[in-house]
């Protein structure tokens, strides 16, 4: 296919919301549902894209479709595409209103709790004008929105399984612990062993979370299955809750259990399990006004939370 085939005018941005949005939602019908439009104005558009590109995008199935090979790689780069058109009309707006603007930060459990609120605050007594919109969800769906425009940086731990695309930068380590509630029984034991602590009910990560997949290989390592006695949650105020008035033993970042008195780290270290948490942004995009005031805040106030700073 020669480039110029994207280039000479037969390809419009109509399109590329198009493909986004079956590929969102599986299917030609729930994509004209959700785009406000009829199914065949859905299925032309389709047509007339993979004419342009010469290739098959998605496969039909009874049950929806599916990105191709092909389609795959295009969607990359229509997303791509309308990130940029997104942040270019965020940027065009604030320049219009002569203020910063708005910044959405992606969090997941850490830093949430102390580095992200106290920068928060901090940029907020330094432009009174900004607007941060926090955003929780998993990383999946946090470096999905990252790299289509709808994030502006990520806070949490950093993954190195991140999608091309995504840069990131540590800020400090911290260890991930057991916790569990201020007169939890399992306080009352003596080194207990991973066995003994899989008979208390647990707060489990979701699947699609690298801590999940840390904690199930330390199940594996000494020949355990997980607890079948579980929750699989990441909200934090939901599974604080769970922590204070059940019986129920989650692994946390470290700061999140030490400012809290209504919990206690259990004396059983996960010493393989200790991960750098920093701030992660597009690699081919420059950051807003209000990101980078953001950003700054985030650096500062990360060297006085652990000694190990990037």
């Amino acid at each position: 296919m020669s480039s110029a085939r994207l280039l000479d005018g037969r390809l419009k941005l109509r399109h590329l919301n198009l493909v986004t949005a079956i590929a969102d939602c599986g299917s030609i019908v729930a994509a004209a549902e959700t785009l406000f439009i009829t199914q065949p104005v859905v299925s032309r558009g389709l047509r007339e894209l993979e004419e342009i590109l010469g290739v098959d995008l998605f496969e039909r199935g009874p049950r929806g479709v599916t990105p191709t090979e092909s389609g795959a790689v295009f969607l990359e780069h229509a997303r791509a595409v309308l990130g940029q058109l997104r942040l270019a009309q965020r940027r065009l707006e604030q320049l219009a209103r002569a203020d910063i603007g708005a910044v959405t930060v992606g969090t997941h459990l850490a830093g949430s709790n102390i580095l992200l609120p106290h920068a928060i605050s901090a940029a907020k007594r330094e432009h009174p004008g900004l607007t941060v919109i926090v955003r929780e969800s998993t990383p999946d769906l946090l470096h999905a929105a990252l790299l289509a425009g709808e994030c502006d940086l990520i806070v949490g731990r950093l993954s190195a399984t991140a999608p091309v695309g995504i840069v990131g930068h540590v800020l400090y380590r911290e260890p991930i612990r057991l916790v569990a509630r201020v007169g939890h029984p399992v306080h009352e034991l003596e080194a207990p062993d991973l066995r003994r602590l899989a008979e208390f009910p647990w707060v489990f990560p979701v699947e699609q979370t690298e801590l999940r997949a840390e904690l199930e290989a330390l199940f594996i390592r000494e020949n355990l299955a997980i607890p079948a006695d579980r929750v699989e949650c990441t909200s934090l105020p939901t599974l604080r809750e769970l922590l204070l008035t059940g019986d129920f033993l989650a692994a946390l970042p470290m700061l999140i259990a030490e400012r809290d008195e209504r919990l206690r780290l259990v004396e059983f270290p996960l010493p393989s399990i200790r991960r750098a948490v920093g701030v992660s942004v597009p690699a081919e995009r420059s950051p807003t006004p209000a990101a980078a005031a953001l950003f700054e805040q985030l650096r500062a106030h990360a060297a006085g939370l652990d000694p190990d700073v990037a």
